[in-house]
């Protein structure tokens, strides 16, 4: 037995590859993407988190430089593998301390250590403390794209970072989302009477919290952390989906392939899972598309708040917190860049969304 829509994931997909808005939106969630995975491999600051604290340097503009002098930490770093470099870094193998000159001397460096503008520090070190090798200079050059936050953290670095946070938590939410929704949705539509009475009753009443207050609530119960704020926002999310798969259904079960289904004999799951839920997956793209963009900008501002992720790890929406108070000072860039960073991949899911919901809509191809 055929349904009636079996061409038209294929047509929408062909309606997806004219829209410039959707190749656009998928462009820059496959940067997005790549960022992710190879974060830790592209950022300057490879360490984990890219929290590399040098404090003298805090709070610097775009495009500063300074040099460093690599001093040997007192216990060795062994070197992360491959698999535990792209998925946590890789530990510094050296201390980093600013200089503004040095002089090899025999068997020593001398150094300026740089201290403040203008206040710099004379200090002696022996090569043999320092990273000096036939192959290696003991001082090096580094340049700070996007400036330093007040810790003296390469803002760059943590913005690649910070990515993961923001495509995780929506990846979760969306999956959590689309479960419950697609469970609740699929079951109040088919069944109807007392079972959709009920699923309704639980729908208006999440409906009616607000989304925050909701996320604080999970929030404090689960606790403050990275997965916790994953799992709040999913929770918070599945109404929509259940409202709008139930919907979809109420009509669905009307047709008469499904008549057909359910006089052959085949079971309600089976009707549900094999002729309803794939006729409404055009629907179901749409809300994941923007149920995406809602979950990353909950999460900032969750982040923001202080009920999100957690220091040292990097979000976006944390990173605006440590340091809105620069915007109104001299170096606004460092609060800017994760707000347009949130903005742009917001946008690029939104994109995405409308053109789903374009190419998702029967009655304009029609």
């Amino acid at each position: 037995m055929k349904d009636s829509t079996h061409s038209f994931p294929k047509a929408a997909w062909k309606r997806l590859q004219k829209n410039k808005a959707a190749i656009l939106g998928l462009v820059l969630i496959a940067m997005a993407v790549l960022l992710c995975i190879t974060g830790y491999f592209i950022a300057p600051d490879h360490s984990p988190n890219a929290n590399r604290i040098i404090l003298e340097i805090g709070a610097r503009k775009p495009g500063f430089g300074m040099h460093f002098l690599k001093l040997k930490k007192e216990k060795p770093v062994e070197r992360a593998g491959f698999l535990s470099h792209l998925l946590n870094g890789q530990e510094d193998l050296y201390n980093y301390m600013p200089v503004e000159s040095w002089k090899m001397e025999g068997d020593s460096v001398q150094v300026d250590k740089y201290i403040d503008e203008g206040l710099t520090e004379k200090m002696f070190f022996l090569l043999s403390k320092t990273a000096h090798a036939d192959h290696e200079d003991p001082v090096v050059h580094k340049t700070f794209w996007l400036g330093t936050d007040k810790y003296g953290r390469d803002i760059l670095s943590r913005l690649i970072i910070g990515v993961r946070v923001s495509l995780s938590v929506g990846l979760i939410a969306v999956i959590i989302s689309l479960t419950i929704g697609l469970l609740l949705g699929a079951v109040a539509g088919y069944f109807g009477g007392r079972t959709d009475d009920m699923v309704m009753w639980l729908i208006n009443v999440v409906w009616s919290i607000p989304t925050l207050l909701l996320v604080f609530a999970i929030t404090l119960v689960l606790g403050k952390g990275f997965w916790q704020v994953f799992i709040a926002v999913g929770l918070t999310m599945w109404v929509n989906v259940a409202r709008v798969i139930r919907g979809q259904v109420l009509g669905i079960r009307e047709l008469e392939y499904v008549e057909a289904a359910k006089a052959l004999g085949f079971t309600h799951g089976r009707i549900i899972i094999r002729h309803i839920l794939p006729n409404v997956l055009g629907p179901v793209m749409v809300i994941a598309a923007s149920n995406f963009a809602t979950a990353i900008v909950v999460e900032a501002g969750l982040s923001f708040l202080g009920v999100g992720v957690q220091p040292p790890q990097p979000s976006w929406g944390l990173m605006i917190k440590e340091n809105y108070n620069f915007i109104i000072t001299h170096n606004p860039l460092i609060a800017i860049a994760p707000g347009v960073c949130i903005m742009v991949l917001v946008l690029a899911f939104n994109l995405l969304g409308n053109a789903l919901r374009d190419a998702c809509d029967v009655e304009s191809r029609r």
